[in-house]
């Protein structure tokens, strides 16, 4: 599941809807939404984050979430480290080995680095 999937999921429990009922809405199909909230499905469109932003009739902070979190809903990210250190190839191969089986605590820290390096620029 990808964040965005899981803010999707709780958005559409919520409000007590099903999947036929917001892809109809969304003139997507079930599938699709369901494959979107499980993280088999790429990053969702602009315009199909609108649309959702829309239909759920969100606004200010928590469209911005969903914008942010769509953004960081890839589910087969590339890294490309060309022209950085060794160090930068190493980690992005070793996180791509690791990750799978990382702890929820173990990437929870990651998260908190990453963080706390994105606050301080």
């Amino acid at each position: 599941m990808t964040p965005f999937g899981q803010k999707l999921r709780e958005l559409r429990a919520a409000r007590g809807l099903t999947l036929k009922e917001m892809a109809a809405a969304l003139h997507v199909t079930p599938a699709y939404l369901s494959a979107l909230e499980h993280g088999k499905r790429g990053r969702p469109s602009w315009r199909l984050v609108q649309a959702i932003i829309g239909y759920f009739n969100v606004i200010w902070e928590e469209a911005e979430e969903l914008e942010r979190l769509a953004r960081l809903s890839d589910p087969r990210v590339v890294i490309d480290t060309s022209g950085l250190a060794p160090g930068a190839t190493e980690a992005a191969n070793r996180l791509a080995e690791e990750i799978a089986h990382m702890t929820q605590g173990e990437i929870t820290r990651l998260l908190a680095l990453l963080n706390e390096r994105k606050r301080r620029t």
